[in-house]
């Protein structure tokens, strides 16, 4: 594997971060965040699209992804000093933030607590703060989505067991057919199962897939419990360039949780994708990375 793909660092409190970088190495750098269950393999498979961009794309395995060593109990605040850490130990002092999914909150956590640091900030297809008034959380999601969050809720043993089973069913399926990452189950977009479908990505999704699986099931066991929790901080913080964007057929994070966003997040540029669902279209990446880089 390229060394940049599997970089690892430790920090003060004795934790391991592991971490990578893609695009062009002298670019503006991005923290792109992965969502949940996901880790630093997942980017676009052609990472020379990101240094059309001009952008040094860095993601991380959250604790408990993935080589991050787990930090149990934690909220989606707490990722914050990780990304400092990651920054100060590349010699990157501004920088701009992404997060897609579950990285979401996390891109939000850091604009609001790194202001000072960050340029522009996006929360794509980002779940909204469970409990936020005004929001039904569930409405418009897909059932095994709900359920996932109810074991969540419902306590560590039948959530880690019930966890344990999805990530070993998830690995056969992707060994088999990357197409098949969630199954058939799941009431996918057409859009959305497009993309998993396309060679590229189905790749990625076998590569990224077998770290997830080599990692276990903590980091996704932290980050669902954290989306149940408040996040700890106030969204009001937030003062940076923010875009809120979303797909309207998205049926993993409803749309309504773009929209309780943009209305929620100060002074939020919102882009609803009507024709897309949770994946996004991976050919616009030059255009929306460009954003992150210098806002064009």
């Amino acid at each position: 594997m390229d060394e940049r793909r599997s970089q690892s660092m430790a920090l003060a409190d004795g934790r391991t971060l592991c971490f990578a970088e893609w695009g062009d190495p002298d670019g503006f750098p991005v923290f792109a965040l992965h969502g949940t269950p996901g880790g630093r393999l997942n980017r676009h498979p052609d990472e020379s699209r990101y240094a059309l961009a001009g952008a040094r794309v860095i993601t991380y395995d959250r604790p408990g992804y993935g080589g991050s060593d787990r930090l149990a109990r934690r909220s989606v605040v707490d990722c914050v000093p990780d990304v400092a850490a990651i920054a100060d130990h590349l010699g990157i002092d501004r920088f701009s933030v992404s997060g897609g999914s579950g990285g979401g909150p996390h891109s939000l956590a850091v604009a609001a607590r790194l202001g000072s640091r960050v340029v522009r900030a996006r929360c794509a297809v980002g779940i909204a703060p469970y409990g936020a008034p005004d929001l039904d959380f569930f409405d418009g999601m897909d059932p095994l989505n709900v359920t996932e969050f109810g074991w969540a809720l419902e306590g560590e043993e039948r959530h880690a067991t019930e966890l344990t089973r999805e990530l070993r069913e998830m690995g056969e399926r992707v060994a088999a057919d990357p197409g098949q990452m969630l199954g058939d189950d799941w009431a996918l977009d057409d859009a959305d199962r497009a993309v998993m479908s396309r060679p590229d990505f189905g790749a990625m999704i076998q590569e990224s897939t077998a770290d997830l699986v080599r990692g276990g099931i903590w980091g996704w066991f932290d980050d669902d419990v954290a989306f149940t929790r408040p996040w700890g901080f106030d969204l009001s913080e937030i003062t940076v360039p923010v875009e809120i964007r979303y797909g309207a057929r998205d049926v993993l994070v409803p749309a309504a949780h773009g929209v309780w966003l943009g209305r929620n997040v100060p002074n939020a540029i919102v882009a609803v994708e009507d024709g897309e669902g949770h994946m996004g279209d991976p050919d616009k990446v030059v255009e929306r990375m460009r954003w992150l880089v210098s806002g064009e």
